[in-house]
């Protein structure tokens, strides 16, 4: 009798320690993927919260040139409605190089100018081009690296690949969240503070933005 009731009890343990390494395995490998994303998210939380009291210093760069005939004629005015198209090639290949600046995207072409928008994290940039004289005009401004990394934070401008990073950093977080709210759960018998300590952390923003944010 002895052997068959010990059988299921080990069995039981092997689970556990089982399941248990994989949580730690699980929790451990998404908070080394999250941490650095975690450190950036909650130093931009910070300066995001405090935007207006830290102070940028906005600069400009404009730059100028001027297309040559033979690719003034493929801007030149015509019949054409109002559109959104990408520059001609030859066009945006001259433009980056003497304006340095990319020339990827969509600009707007109306019957008199060319207008390229380019926005970037922590400031702005736009392309402009008169059709009727090849005139080009760019202005390349920047708020600074707080204001960068406040826009990373918000994913503002930033393009696919960082909305992707954001997508999976957001999972690592979910994995490391669960896979810790699971561990507690485990060990709240040896520790009583455990639950409180939890509820606590959903009471407090609870209870401000019910009774403090209008």
């Amino acid at each position: 009798m002895h052997g068959t009731t010990a059988a299921p009890a080990k069995a039981k343990r092997s689970r556990k320690s089982f399941w248990l390494k994989q949580l730690h395995m699980w929790h451990w490998m998404s908070s080394a993927v999250s941490l650095i994303g975690l450190m950036l998210f909650a130093i931009t939380g910070f300066t995001l919260n405090h935007a207006a009291d830290i102070e940028a210093s906005p600069k400009s760069v404009e730059r100028a040139a001027q297309l040559p005939p033979a690719l003034l004629a493929q801007v030149k005015p015509d019949d054409a409605p109002d559109s959104k198209k990408p520059l001609p090639a030859e066009v945006a290949r001259f433009v980056g190089e003497k304006l340095a600046m990319p020339t990827a995207g969509d600009a707007e072409w109306t019957i008199d100018t060319v207008y390229l928008a380019q926005p970037r994290p922590g400031g702005d940039g736009w392309i402009s081009i008169d059709r009727e004289t090849g005139e080009v005009t760019s202005e390349v401004s920047s708020r600074g690296w707080i204001a960068y990394l406040n826009d990373l934070h918000k994913g503002r401008n930033a393009g696919a690949v960082w909305k992707w990073f954001i997508d999976i950093f957001v999972l690592a977080c979910v994995v490391f969240s669960l896979t810790g709210l699971v561990l507690l759960q485990m060990h709240a018998r040896h520790r009583r503070s455990t639950w409180p300590l939890v509820a606590l952390g959903l009471i407090v923003p609870a209870a401000i933005a019910i009774f403090f944010i209008h």
